[in-house]
């Protein structure tokens, strides 16, 4: 079959992302004897004419169209792409098989499906299951009964099976020059699924519990690759937890380090898992930055949040960071169940203490189904039994609702270093584009520091700044 792979992902704030997921599926679809093309919607200037064109020049029978948010996932200033995302598909109907897929379909497949209205749709990880589909809609056979498929007018599906050997992407359908030009970096993952319970978090829902490694020296050949062949400066790893298992990652640095990989990195880590000898073998393997998914930085809500760490991990984990000078920053979530005004404070306390390059902050928690915080919106009436997540839904504590906003407000201006997506303290469309006017490799927030005082207005208007 002819097949158009498009990625429908247009959000560039804070940078565009690699469309990591099509880049999987490729391998497994030319095994099977499908010919790709490919539509990557981020960089068009006219999206829907450009897919338009696409159509009527190739006349693919299926279009593959890649969900990789929902949303912006930022409080009060939300952001929905899903009547883009119906937009796209619209475009595609009548003229070839629209099939959804990607991350942000995963959390609400049947919802999605019923919103949007494409022919089908897969639930979770797609590499076996899409050939499979293909295969059997070019034989006529049923193809109801494959895991994760998910048919239009259908109320039900069965459940996704997880990839067990996740192979090495193709990202040669997708401009990755470009993504690595605007912004900074090339994405890579050495595992998936997450065996932790936060509250909170889809990443157990969207690849299962059951960590499955890539074989280390598959990934040094990729790391090769991406920077010898594809010019690649910087990797980031897109592993929800990088430094988990704490063996598999000291295994991995140390290879990167035997074969003389010469890249910069950095990578989401847990707190609780940070060792100075770690830190020590990442910084020696390229590492120059770290995220840490701290999320709150008082005991309380760490607890209430289900966190494997404690507020000394917290604090350890960025002392070993100013010893080694790695750059790091700790991202936070406000409002969470049981969060008030000294909790609030406790993690300002808290990350004062830790002094890290940038805290990234976001006031609220977007609830999705699935997850103990959707429970606990329920139980709370935040949100109906059955009531639908489709659009953005936050929970907020009621001990702090009210002033949450100004109390975030009022606290992050004081501190130079803070963002606060939601709330566009030290972040908007126009100050992102005054960033990237410097020449940095990962990470924007790496540049925090050469910021002026803290604001809240984009930096197009206020001249006199």
């Amino acid at each position: 079959m002819k097949l158009l792979l498009v990625s429908a992902n247009m959000e560039r704030n804070p940078y565009p992302v690699f469309p990591i997921g099509l880049a999987y599926l490729a391998p497994p679809l030319v095994s099977a004897g499908h010919t790709l093309s490919s539509l990557d919607l981020c960089f068009e200037e006219e999206p829907l004419l450009s897919l338009a064109r696409e159509l009527a020049a190739n006349s693919p029978d299926a279009v593959i169209i890649s969900i990789r948010n929902l949303d912006n996932v930022a409080w009060p200033a939300t952001r929905s792409y899903l009547g883009w995302v119906k937009e796209v598909t619209d475009s595609c109907r009548g003229k070839s098989l629209a099939i959804l897929g990607g991350s942000g379909f995963s959390l609400m497949p049947l919802e999605i499906m019923e919103h949007v209205g494409a022919d089908y749709g897969i639930a979770g990880e797609g590499e076996e299951v899409l050939p499979l589909l293909l295969e059997y809609i070019e034989s006529g056979k049923d193809p109801s009964q494959l895991p994760g498929l998910v048919s239009r007018g259908k109320s039900a599906f069965l459940p996704p099976k997880p990839v067990e050997s996740p192979g090495i992407p193709d990202r040669s359908l997708f401009d990755l020059g470009r993504y690595c030009r605007e912004g900074g970096m090339a994405n890579l993952q050495t595992k998936r699924g997450c065996p932790f319970s936060c509250i909170y978090c889809t990443y157990p829902l969207l690849e299962g519990k059951l960590i499955r490694l890539r074989p280390i020296d598959e990934i040094i050949s990729e790391m090769r690759k991406l920077t010898e062949e594809c010019g690649v400066e910087y990797i980031y790893f897109v592993d929800d937890i990088f430094n988990y298992p704490p063996d598999f990652a000291e295994k991995l640095c140390r290879s990167m380090i035997a074969e003389r990989i010469n890249v910069n990195w950095s990578a989401f880590v847990n707190p609780g898992f940070v060792t100075s000898s770690l830190l020590e073998l990442m910084k020696s393997a390229g590492c120059d930055a770290v995220e840490y998914g701290s999320d709150s930085g008082s005991a309380v809500m760490l607890e209430k949040m289900r966190k494997s760490f404690t507020v000394k991990n917290i604090i350890e984990g960025s002392k070993i960071c100013h010893e080694l000078n790695i750059e790091f920053a700790h991202y936070i979530l406000f409002g969470g169940p049981g969060e008030t005004e000294e909790t609030v404070l406790a993690t300002f306390s808290t990350m004062d203490e830790a002094d890290p390059s940038a805290v990234i902050g976001m006031a609220g928690i977007r609830i999705y189904p699935g997850t103990e915080m959707e429970k606990t919106a329920i139980r709370e009436g935040v949100v109906p039994a059955g009531g639908s997540l489709l659009h953005p839904l936050f929970y907020i504590s009621p001990d702090i609702k009210e002033n949450l906003c100004a109390l975030v407000t009022s606290e992050a201006l004081k501190r130079r270093t803070w963002i606060v997506p939601g709330l566009e303290i030290n972040i908007s469309d126009p100050m992102l584009e005054a960033l990237r006017m410097f020449k940095v490799n990962g990470p924007l927030w790496k540049l925090m520091k050469r910021l002026g005082r803290s604001r809240v207005a984009p930096m197009s208007q206020q001249p006199g700044e």
